[in-house]
């Protein structure tokens, strides 16, 4: 599948992740609120100096169980108090009486891209996937922002940029209030090796400029870096050296570079939990990517097996967090569950295409290969619940990619979902898609949980989530610094439009 896919111990998720001194981040990803401007104005649902949101569910971001009949206080864009029906409510506050709702905090994604992969003339030739050369890369600046906040992502890791300018405009934008959308770490390009198939990024000649890349991107304004699949060990190594230098981490999709040479360079996170691990692939040869990505290595792994518990002893020695990105890799499992119509409904014509038509190819495969790819995931579900048992910092993101099944926002939903199938309570699920988000980018303290004293950055649902998961994916207002915008509207200015801009 080469360049294919380009709970006991919940409640301590990450007390034994430190990580390495960073940058105060907080005055860059969440800047002072600006008033919503014209273009965001159709979209807010609510605005009021304060508001109290009467007779809620509240799940609260720690991982404790769900308290009903609560009152939430909003002052200003920030939490001034949270506890049980009869608190006492200023008479000027906006009322809104979410009886039958709960409250979550903003989901913090850690893999969320602000692209879609294309493939031109994707199709089937001699009874073969075919596209043509070379991938294209499109950025989706109108639709991605506005599908992850109507979906409650109010805080996003980039992960990997293809055009960085393009996300550091739209960022500022965002934060003064001219477009709608999240609050972002913007990640520099791809810190990606010799023979990529993506024609968008640059190819790292050596250490030095791995080094200078990073030194020039952190300089535009960039808050984060990803290395990719085909960038050695030496070149991850300068690259982590001069993040580090300026107080900056470093994620990886790696490849040519196993977890254990990551983990010992000094990597702050790696992507795709244990997906994509080439340490044990057939050829595997150093600083050289394999065929198998890593697939092979995971699917011989015993996850209880002591190859599988010395590397998780490894990672979190090392302090290297884990992102899980499920989502993206129920893509390649036989009759995984199809897209939620809402999500349908915002692909381009294009885009939904080329799902259907990979989806349907997946569910064809031989039962030979439907069983091992079956396996493969399983035993990657399996390597994150211990990873997160054993006092790793798990994180969460969806890895929106190209071929249309997973989607900015529905797939942040559909990863807690998948963490709760993993063996995760509901609100340990939901604590790993924020708090810990926020405990990696230093944002603990702002963001990731309900608390007084916090930023209002709230998702209210219909119905009850910790009794019924499915329950998250019936969104109808998120609260980011304290405005409520109706996710319904946002929604409906990207039908048809994923995948095309």
């Amino acid at each position: 599948m080469r360049h294919a896919i380009a709970l006991a111990a919940a409640l301590l998720i990450g007390a034994g992740a430190a990580c390495a001194a960073t940058r105060d981040l907080a005055p860059i990803v969440l800047p002072q609120a600006a008033a919503p401007g014209k273009a965001v104005q159709p979209f807010v649902k609510v605005d009021a100096p304060v508001v109290a949101l009467l007779h809620v569910r509240v799940i609260d971001g720690s991982g404790a169980p769900a308290r009903a009949n609560q009152t939430i206080l909003i002052e200003h864009g920030k939490i001034a108090a949270v506890g049980a029906d009869g608190l006492p409510i200023p008479a000027d506050a906006k009322r809104i009486d979410l009886s039958g709702r709960t409250v979550f905090p903003g989901l913090v994604g850690m893999h969320d891209h602000l692209f879609y992969i294309a493939r031109p003339n994707l199709g089937e030739q001699d009874g073969k996937l075919h596209s043509d050369p070379p991938l294209i890369v499109p950025e989706m600046a109108y639709s991605a922002p506005r599908l992850y906040l109507a979906m409650g992502v109010t805080t996003l890791r980039t992960t990997g940029s293809v055009e960085p300018y393009t996300d550091l405009n739209l960022k500022h934008d965002i934060d003064q209030g001219k477009l709608p959308g999240p609050h972002m770490d913007v990640t520099g390009p791809y810190l990606e090796g010799a023979n990529s198939p993506f024609i968008q990024m640059h190819p790292i000649r050596d250490p030095e400029d791995a080094k200078e890349t990073v030194a020039f991107w952190a300089k535009q304004g960039v808050t984060s870096f990803k290395a990719y699949m085909d960038l050695t060990r030496a070149e991850l190594q300068a690259a982590v050296d001069e993040a580090h230098r300026l107080g900056l981490k470093v994620t990886g999709h790696l490849c040519a570079v196993t977890y254990r040479e990551a983990a010992a360079i000094g990597i702050d996170d790696l992507e795709h939990g244990f997906f994509v691990n080439t340490e044990h692939d057939p050829g595997k040869a150093p600083d050289q990517c394999t065929e198998s990505d890593g697939l092979a290595t995971l699917r011989a792994m015993d996850p209880q097996g002591s190859d599988a518990r010395s590397l998780i002893h490894d990672l979190v020695a090392h302090h290297v967090a884990v992102t899980s990105t499920l989502p993206v890799f129920e893509q390649m499992v036989p009759h995984h569950a199809p897209l939620w119509p809402q999500a349908m409904a915002t692909l381009s014509p294009q885009a939904k295409h080329d799902y259907l038509l990979l989806r349907e190819r997946t569910d064809a495969l031989p039962p030979g290969e439907a069983q091992k790819r079956g396996l493969t995931f399983r035993h990657g579900m399996a390597m994150e619940r211990a990873f997160a048992a054993a006092g790793g910092l798990l994180l969460a993101g969806p890895d929106p990619t190209g071929n249309g099944g997973v989607v900015p926002g529905f797939g942040d939903l559909r990863e807690v979902e998948l963490l709760v199938e993993e063996g995760f309570t509901p609100a340990q699920a939901i604590r790993i898609a924020s708090w810990n988000g926020a405990l990696y980018l230093g944002l603990q303290d702002r963001i990731g949980s309900i608390a007084a004293g916090k930023d209002a950055d709230l998702v209210v649902v219909k119905g009850d989530p910790s009794q019924h998961i499915d329950d998250i994916e019936h969104v109808e207002t998120v609260f980011k610094d304290g405005v409520g915008y109706d996710s319904q509207a946002l929604l409906q200015s990207v039908q048809g439009r994923y995948g095309e801009y």
